[in-house]
């Protein structure tokens, strides 16, 4: 299952250029309000405009099963308050979605919406898919225009991914692939689980914790590294 050889690139990946990586939109020159972003002393710091200095942005889709971090992940990079659509799971949701740990009491049921902005010049718009397949009708819906995918796996349970995987290759999404580590996952190296994910030799493979800013971060750029090193193809 396909995409480019893993690396853990510095923060702040740009293109040979300096530009935007291929694929990636230009930034609306109408991002800051007039009289310059807000202030500190304007009681407003949570970075809610872009940056004048953003010269591309992207979109990124953060996929994987129900329970695998795709919410907690987007929480723990987005420079504004991240949107999410978690619901309470009913007992009929529960008989219905699968997977993930068995004490979540909530689902993502249309999308998780976050920003991060990468070395001040290009932005991140990170759109968190539901994690069951009875949503994947949104999921391919969110999957209009994005750039890339960051694909998170649990080595609790490696066959719950099969299905993101493959929806990412039959929508020739290119992608990376990030084993997000809890507290009791066991533990492989990485040619194990390439063969036990039938991995390309080209598709980037991470290790992070979806809980640690930086972590999380270091698999977004691993991810937009290889984007870039593979021209940025976007699907059509």
């Amino acid at each position: 299952m396909g995409s480019r050889a893993a690396s853990d690139a510095p923060v702040g990946v740009t293109p040979p250029d300096g530009g935007a990586p291929p694929g990636a939109s230009a930034a609306s020159p109408a991002t800051v309000p007039p009289g310059g972003p807000p202030t500190e002393r304007d009681g407003d710091t949570s970075g809610v405009y872009v940056r004048p200095t953003v010269a591309g942005a992207a979109k990124i889709l953060v996929v994987g099963p129900l329970g695998v971090g795709k919410t907690t992940l987007i929480g723990s990079v987005s420079e504004i308050r991240p949107l999410s659509t978690e619901a309470v799971m009913t007992q009929a949701a529960a008989r219905v979605d699968t997977g993930g740990e068995r004490s979540k009491k909530t689902t993502t049921v249309a999308l998780d919406f976050g920003r991060i902005t990468l070395d001040g010049e290009l932005v991140l718009y990170l759109f968190g898919t539901p994690g069951q397949p009875r949503f994947l009708p949104t999921w391919r819906e969110l999957a209009n225009g994005c750039l890339g995918a960051l694909a998170l796996v649990d080595t609790r349970d490696l066959e719950a991914s099969f299905d993101s995987l493959g929806h990412l290759e039959d929508l020739d999404v290119p992608f990376s692939v990030a084993v997000n580590a809890f507290p009791d996952s066991p533990r492989y190296d990485e040619e194990e689980l390439r063969v036990a994910l039938d991995l390309l030799p080209h598709t980037p493979l991470t290790f992070c914790d979806a809980r640690d800013h930086d972590s999380s971060l270091r698999a977004l750029i691993a991810l937009i590294t290889h984007l870039i090193e593979s021209g940025g193809e976007n699907p059509s």
